[in-house]
């Protein structure tokens, strides 16, 4: 006889094996969409906290425009560094230079570079490279590192006066471009040679005398010639070597003496040799009476005048009139020689 179940109770029922495959499939489902979820939310929407919070756009529309822009969404772009202007910092390309102010030493090389400069289609190196007598080893693109920026509207210029003395200078600017302009600044070559002892004279105080210098004999009036200051202002010599290399239609000669009593004048004759239009006038000087020598007047920028360093225009040492009268029998020859071959007088005599 068959036993029956206890009152009450159902008898067991194993769970089909199709239901509980569908259950773990979707609790793996879930699992799935929710660690999916976590991530984009970790990835899209979390930035710092200092950092604002953008709204996050729909999944395809985050997908399409993380294709289009590589940046993750809701963090905002770096901030510039304060003073920082947007675009590139310094327009202009580094160019070798097309003008040169190659001497002379002593002469006001300073006062044409500090004036021209003023011109807005001039940018001028401040320094003086030295390349073409003291650095050629370098190269011409260190020498182009140099230089300042400029636009293609631009000229760029520089000076060292030791260039005119220096007898490679001419055949290697002219390798460089054949179309180099040269400024030249010339000065009364006696006071050139004071100015010149007096500079050296503040540096080293103890060489001999000027006029220990200036002669092998003074009672025969042998002038030492190899003495620098002496050697430099023979301009007519100096001039040759340049005339090798370039036409005399690509050098200006600047007057020494007319740049101090007439500055705008001689720099308008700078202008039109450079080419470029007559900005530098009248209007940009006033004649400082301390320093005996003209000014740039105060700019609107900085409201302050710009006038040459304390070692411009200062006071030179008292010379024999006796050995100065010696000097200009010397220096004559030269100077008539220096005044045919340039076609002007600068009237030294």
């Amino acid at each position: 006889m068959a036993r029956r179940a206890p009152s009450g109770r159902a008898p067991a029922v194993a769970p089909a094996p199709s239901r509980r495959l569908a259950g773990r499939v979707l609790v793996l489902f879930t699992l799935s969409l929710s660690c999916s979820y976590l991530c984009y939310s970790l990835l899209c929407c979390c930035g710092s906290p200092a950092a604002p919070r953008a709204r996050c756009p729909p999944a395809r529309a985050a997908a399409k425009k993380l294709l289009q822009q590589p940046r993750a969404c809701g963090r905002a772009p770096p901030a510039p560094p304060a003073g920082s202007a947007p675009g590139p910092a310094r327009p202009g390309t580094k160019r070798l230079p097309r003008a040169i102010v190659v001497g002379v030493k002593k002469g006001g090389t300073r006062a044409v570079l500090e004036f021209i400069r003023v011109h807005p289609e001039v940018r001028a190196l401040g320094t003086e490279p030295h390349f073409f007598d003291r650095n050629y080893h370098r190269g011409l693109e260190w020498y182009r590192s140099l230089m300042p920026r400029t636009l293609d509207s631009q000229i760029t210029v520089e000076k060292t006066p030791s260039y005119f003395v220096t007898k490679e200078a001419p055949r290697r600017i002219f390798n460089m471009s054949r179309d180099t302009k040269l400024i030249v600044v010339v000065r009364n070559p006696v006071t050139r040679a004071i100015s010149d002892y007096t500079q050296t004279l503040s540096k080293k105080p103890d060489i001999p005398t000027f006029e220990g210098l200036t002669f092998r004999n003074r009672s025969l009036g042998l002038v030492d010639t190899s003495w620098n200051a002496i050697r430099i202002g023979m301009y007519a010599v100096h001039l040759q070597s340049w005339l090798q290399y370039f036409p005399l239609s690509q050098i200006h000669f600047v007057s020494g003496e007319k740049l101090i009593t007439d500055p705008a004048g001689e720099m308008g004759k700078v202008q039109d040799f450079l080419g470029i239009k007559r900005v530098i006038t009248d209007k940009h000087f006033y004649f400082n009476k301390t320093k005996g020598f003209p000014c740039l007047k105060k700019s609107e920028s900085s409201g302050l005048p710009r006038c040459l360093g304390k070692s411009k225009g200062r006071t030179h040492v008292q010379i024999d009139p006796e050995v100065i009268e010696q000097l200009r029998d010397f220096y004559r020859p030269y100077n008539i020689k220096f005044y045919e071959t340039v076609g002007q007088d600068f009237r030294w005599e």
